[in-house]
């Protein structure tokens, strides 16, 4: 397969990312961001095929071809796979690295032969696994680090320390949490020399605790709200860009609806994709991107089709009056506000 993934760079100007002044990419201008949990071939730990390749070569031009250019990763998904068959497109097609942002994180080790899953942020832990990624992506610099989630035992001094010693390597250009509130965040950057500059939390219209915290306070609903209360708003205010995985909502709003509140959420979606001339999965993630927080939505999928249908989403600036974000939320909900 020869994929075309020299895209026009015309088409991909309104979500152009620049360079500040600590060398790291300012990501603010990428609208969506593309999720590579997806590539690599199964989730068994054995070795990735051709097919693995050349269907990942299909999801990046997809993606560029949509306007997308931030590519999110793990070093634990596919238990790396995800990221040695996209660091074989990088190799495959000259001049790609430079035109794109790659994200990737660690601190989540998977269970086997060396212990149970767990968590790790230690200090000697995460050079060592960003070192792997540098090599799996074939790349010689990580844009954006994020950690994954947190590590009760870690000591936050060591973690940050290797942190700083990676980005004075120029191995890693900008950090970011996953998973974090926003004491979390805050004992963290106490302790950086450069901007924290991402936090990537599930988001989306059927994960909704993170805009339901803001609104079930003082409500019986709120004990039941997971969402660390005041990070929105920490974020926001300290330019930490909100990234939501699990965007799409796993298809319950696009193509697999199991309840009434989904098969209605549905309608009201592809009634407004056509009153807008666009897609249900943009509308989707215009329900995200319409929020003040400024969220960019992380899209997961590795159909082509499914990557395409996304591209307004990426281009576009969100097209959903105050009305219509509410009459989705309110639907999705299946119960008025408080």
């Amino acid at each position: 397969m020869a994929a075309n993934l020299n895209t026009d760079d015309n088409a991909r100007a309104d979500v152009g990312a620049s360079t500040d002044a600590h060398g790291a990419r300012d990501t603010t201008g990428d609208r969506v961001l593309y999720g590579c949990m997806g590539l690599g071939g199964s989730w068994e730990p054995g070795p990735y095929g051709p097919q693995d390749i050349d269907a990942a070569e299909a999801a990046v031009e997809a993606a560029l071809d949509s306007g997308i250019t931030t590519f999110d990763h793990a070093d634990i998904y596919r238990h790396g796979k995800a990221e040695a068959v996209f660091g074989e497109v990088l190799a495959r097609t000259p001049g790609l690295r430079e035109r794109i942002t790659l994200q990737t994180k660690c601190g989540i080790r998977l269970g086997g032969e060396d212990g149970p899953g767990r968590y790790d942020l230690r200090g000697p832990s995460i050079v060592r696994r960003v070192e792997e990624s540098l090599t799996r992506l074939r790349t010689e610099v990580i844009d954006v680090l994020l950690l994954h989630r947190p590590d009760p035992l870690a000591d936050p001094d060591e973690t940050a320390a290797a942190l700083m010693s990676l980005h004075r390597q120029g191995l890693v250009r900008a950090f970011g949490v996953s998973n974090m509130g926003a004491p979390q965040i805050t004992a963290l950057q106490a302790r950086l020399d450069v901007p924290l500059v991402a936090n990537q939390l599930e988001m989306s219209l059927h994960s909704r605790d993170w805009v339901e915290a803001g609104v079930l306070l003082n409500t019986p609903a709120y004990a039941s709200n997971g969402f660390p209360f005041g990070t929105l708003e920490h974020c926001r205010d300290h330019a930490i860009r909100l990234q939501a995985w699990g965007a799409l909502a796993q298809g319950r709003f696009t193509g697999r609806q199991s309840t009434a509140a989904e098969h209605a959420t549905a309608e009201l979606l592809a009634d407004l994709a056509r009153t807008k001339d666009t897609t249900p999965e943009t509308v989707l993630l215009w329900w995200l991107a319409r929020h003040p927080a400024g969220i960019a939505p992380v899209i997961g999928s590795a159909r082509p089709d499914r990557i395409r249908a996304c591209r307004d989403a990426a281009v576009r600036e969100p097209d959903l009056t105050h009305e219509e974000w509410y009459e989705l939320w309110i639907t999705a909900r299946a119960a008025p506000l408080p």
